[in-house]
């Protein structure tokens, strides 16, 4: 199968795999090859794409998934590998989201309270990753 994990920056993945297993809004699937065809929305967490018998892990905000016979491609908001994930930056940027959302002042505008509140969500999702996948050593504590 072929997989394309497209963000709007960037392909943060592109190549031939023999497993995919993402999280959608039905609950968590695998796809393998000869998947029925479907179009999925994917919510805020985990892939895992397996190739060759290593496991590659991904951390995404959401999106979509549409399988097309064996062509996978997956529209993410945000998407990072889990280990290009810089953990004291995700928790330096928690905390500025954190300060923001503490701060809800008159002069702080809807736009500024949704961007510290996706801040905030992708932060979490890069430390639980992060932690997750290098078993927690290194790793600032939130």
């Amino acid at each position: 199968m072929n997989l394309k994990i497209l963000t709007p920056e960037k392909i943060t993945f592109e190549g031939e795999i023999d497993e995919l297993i993402v999280p959608t809004v039905a609950g968590e699937i695998a796809v393998l090859p000869h998947h029925v065809d479907l179009m999925t929305q994917v919510t805020s967490g985990e892939i895992t794409i397996k190739v060759k018998g290593k496991e590659d892990h991904i951390a995404v905000t959401g999106g979509f998934l549409q399988i097309n016979r064996d062509a996978l491609t997956l529209l993410a908001d945000y998407a990072v590998h889990s280990d290009q994930i810089n953990a004291q930056k995700a928790l330096e940027a928690q905390k500025r989201a954190e300060e923001i959302l503490k701060k809800k002042s008159e002069n702080t505008t809807e736009r500024d309270l949704a961007l510290a509140q996706a801040e905030m969500r992708r932060a979490i999702l890069e430390l639980k990753v992060a932690r997750r996948r290098r078993g927690g050593q290194n790793l600032p504590q939130s």
